[in-house]
């Protein structure tokens, strides 16, 4: 399926040293699963590897989303997540990374010319936004299509 590249030293910090940083990221999932029985995350020299059964699309790219936008994980590899039923990775939605200064109201317009469509993009992304308010550059989040 792929490798995904994040921003090193943004993001919640879930661990200190690198030897904690597989349980760490692992709970991280765990706590607000997005979709994914038996979650694993193994990380190595900043690469998270997760593996598990994926109800779906949706939640592969959340789950890549979780594990990425975590302070010291540069790469997500998800070669060993599997999807629980025939269903293409990547559909509509798109991947967008916030910049200095941005809004969700401000991407919401961009995306569907309607900046009060922003809450849809939280809900998307909840396992990644926990406050609307509290947005930063670097972070990647998905921007739901069809809207």
């Amino acid at each position: 399926m792929g490798l995904f590249d994040f921003v090193d030293d943004i993001g919640r910090k879930l661990f200190n040293k690198e030897e904690d940083a597989s349980k760490a990221v692992t709970e991280h999932l765990s706590q607000d699963n997005p979709g994914v029985e038996n979650v694993n995350v193994t990380v190595e020299n900043g690469v998270a590897k997760i593996s598990g059964i994926a109800s779906s699309a949706a939640a592969v790219e959340k789950a890549v989303l979780m594990a990425g936008n975590v302070a010291g994980i540069t790469n997500v590899n998800i070669d060993a997540l599997q999807l629980a039923r025939e269903e293409q990775l990547a559909g509509d939605d798109e991947f967008y990374v916030i910049q200095k200064g941005d809004t969700l109201w401000e991407i919401a317009t961009k995306a569907y010319g309607n900046g009060a469509k922003y809450k849809a993009i939280v809900e998307a992304n909840k396992e990644v936004i926990k406050d609307e308010n509290k947005i930063f550059p670097g972070q990647k989040i998905r921007i739901p299509k069809g809207l």
